[in-house]
């Protein structure tokens, strides 16, 4: 039998806690479970690919069966050299289906032996993204509790140095 590998793709700018419930769980269903990080040119990210692959591999530090990379293109294409069967995605709210649903419907289309797999993150990140853990700490509020230690110190050092770069 072989091993089932999941892809968790993503900016993951930052990665949140929703997200680190997520692969958690998803490390007990699946053999493997690999973190995808998207490299987008076009979007402006907070912390650079580097960074958020060197995020994750530190919340991961010691889980045998995460690893973290990055990928371009289409992600089917991705799971295909991966040999990977299986796309993990997160759903917070009702909002997000319309659009996770469009997307693994085309992704069947483009490759049929891929399925997605869609969870939920535990019940108090229902409502954190990375979009709103950046608002809040640039408009100097407490993330704590909603990221990785590492990751609030991060968000803090950038908040620090845009704010440094400003005077």
């Amino acid at each position: 039998m072989t091993d089932v590998i999941a892809i968790y793709p993503g900016s993951f700018d930052p990665l949140t806690n929703g997200h680190v419930d997520i692969i958690r769980r998803g490390s007990r269903l699946f053999d493997r479970i690999i973190i995808a990080v998207l490299i987008n040119i076009e979007k402006a990210p907070l912390f650079t690919v580097p960074e958020r692959v060197d995020i994750a591999r530190e919340a991961f530090r010691g889980w045998d069966n995460v690893e973290v990379d990055t990928f371009d293109g289409l992600l089917v294409d991705y799971a295909r050299r991966k040999k990977a069967s299986v796309i993990v995605r997160g759903l917070r709210a009702i909002s997000d289906f319309e659009f996770e649903m469009q997307m693994a419907l085309m992704n069947r289309r483009l490759n049929g032996d891929v399925e997605t797999v869609f969870m939920m993150p535990a019940e108090p990140y229902t409502y954190v993204s990375s979009r709103l853990v950046k608002e809040v700490v640039a408009l100097g509020g407490s993330v704590h509790g909603l990221v990785p230690d590492s990751v609030e110190e991060r968000l803090r050092q950038k908040k620090l140095a845009r704010e440094t770069l400003r005077a």
